[in-house]
């Protein structure tokens, strides 16, 4: 068998070199040249033919039959929420997260679930198979059917998995595998795309389920080049701190289901753990009353979860004083506090202002907006608010409240836990009342701030 040949490719032109060198030659850009195989002249049809199918014939869309994708669940219920209800078959789920937070735990979990109804295969490139069986003696699982591949070889690889014919299969991790067709190390780009689009090219044939684990960079995001992203079907992270016993997994990208899904789960000496009540981690339980809390109703996805957000306002001994938030975007934090003070006459110009969203949760829609500013006012006049008041909406510039989404569904919830009061949205206010639940409507910042004085402890 001839040898098969790599060339370096410009990622920004897409030029070609021979070998690599720092500059490239077509349009002069510095670190650009990347490995790839060379494709020989029209190969480049046939190579993907039998994913494609009938190649050059274009068809009405009527012509088309949509087909319902069939689901599996994965026997742990916080992970079907985020895959939005379970693995799809010939679904490519990617899941990346910070070392030791506990991706292959949870997958190993979910495979010793599933290979008592399926055959299920989980290739570990970063540990041996001993490795694997103790932890899995030690989370205490029956893994007596799972199938365990112990190989960093791509081709050994896909040879394995189209003899077995798995329905489900684990890449852990992505970055420790290499093909024979080029001569980087494991871990580089060109390694990385080509074995991603291979095993990709493999779940789609066979229609077998495909978990490709990632690894992260500094800044958190997946390592690797970002074509990786765009040719899977899910993006999974993980997100908490290591120290901490919870772990937040997200959905960042589902072509079949919802994304900014949340899983909450908790790691136990047994493994991962599904939390059944995640409002209860983001609320905290204060003996007495304390101001600079204030509880958000947020949404997550499907999901409607209580937060407490805290804001701790104090004189600055800097010139320049500081705007810190942990969990909530700092732009927008600079945009409330302008607000605050064209609007509602409120000087922090000369104050430190921290804002923390309780519980390691990053909360990302603006409907955390009033929260954010009743939580900072309490806090400057250190008057706390009732603990049985909850609260959301966005907050425009003009000084406005606007509405948010699922409004019913965050009022439903928060009455559900037990909260009393609620400071919506003129715009959210239920047209029926709801049981235990007494609904405050705002149309401006400075109403709402008059509101929550009135409400105060």
């Amino acid at each position: 068998m001839a040898k098969i040949k790599s060339v370096y490719q410009c990622t920004e032109c897409g030029g070609q070199a021979p070998r690599w060198q720092g500059q490239c030659p077509g349009c002069g850009q510095w670190n650009t040249l990347v490995e790839t195989i060379a494709t020989p002249s029209g190969a480049g049809a046939s190579r993907f033919a039998a994913l494609a199918g009938e190649v050059g014939r274009i068809k009405k869309l009527a012509d088309f039959t949509p087909q319902e994708h069939s689901r599996f669940a994965t026997g742990i219920e916080e992970f079907d929420r985020v895959l939005g209800g379970g693995l799809v078959a010939g679904g490519v789920v990617l899941i990346g997260g910070d070392p030791g937070i506990g991706k292959s735990t949870l997958l190993l979990q979910a495979l010793a679930s599933m290979s008592q109804q399926c055959r299920a295969v989980y290739v570990s490139g970063e540990e041996s198979g001993e490795q694997v069986a103790l932890r899995a003696q030690r989370l205490q699982l029956d893994a007596g059917a799972l199938e365990l591949l112990p190989e960093i070889n791509l081709e050994r690889i896909l040879d394995t998995l189209r003899a077995q014919k798995p329905r489900l299969a684990v890449i852990d991790s992505i970055q420790t595998i290499y093909s024979e067709a080029l001569q980087s190390a494991p871990g580089s780009v060109a390694q990385v795309r080509e074995c991603a689009a291979q095993l990709t090219r493999y779940a789609k044939q066979s229609g077998c389920a495909l978990v490709l684990v990632g690894h992260v960079t500094k800044d958190g995001s997946l390592a690797g080049p970002r074509v990786l992203e765009h040719i899977v079907d899910a993006v999974l992270y993980f997100e908490g701190d290591t120290q901490s016993s919870f772990r937040l997994v997200r959905a960042f990208k589902n072509r079949f289901g919802a994304v900014n899904e949340l899983g909450v789960f908790a790691m136990t000496d047994k493994g991962l753990r599904g939390v059944s009540n995640p409002s209860a981690i983001f609320l905290s339980q204060h003996e007495q009353d304390v101001s600079g809390a204030c509880v958000l109703i947020t949404q997550e996805g499907t999901r409607p979860l209580l937060v407490e957000v805290q804001a701790l306002v104090d004189p600055a001994h800097t010139p320049s004083p500081r705007r810190l938030s942990v969990g909530l975007e700092q732009n927008r934090l600079a945009m409330l506090l302008a607000v605050l003070h064209r609007h509602a006459g409120l000087v922090c110009a000369d104050q430190d202002v921290f804002v923390n969203a309780v519980g390691g949760v990053r909360i990302g829609e603006p409907a955390a907006d009033l929260a954010v500013c009743l939580a900072i006012v309490s806090s400057l006049r250190n008057k706390p608010l009732r603990r049985d008041l909850a609260m959301f909406g966005e907050v425009g510039l003009a000084g406005e409240i606007r509405p948010a989404p699922r409004g019913q569904e965050r009022l439903k919830e928060a009455a559900k836990l037990g909260f009393k009061i609620a400071l919506v949205p003129k715009a959210n206010l239920p047209k029926h009342a709801i049981a235990g639940l007494e609904v405050i409507a705002v149309d401006r910042i400075e109403t709402a701030i008059a509101k929550a004085r009135e409400l105060e402890a």
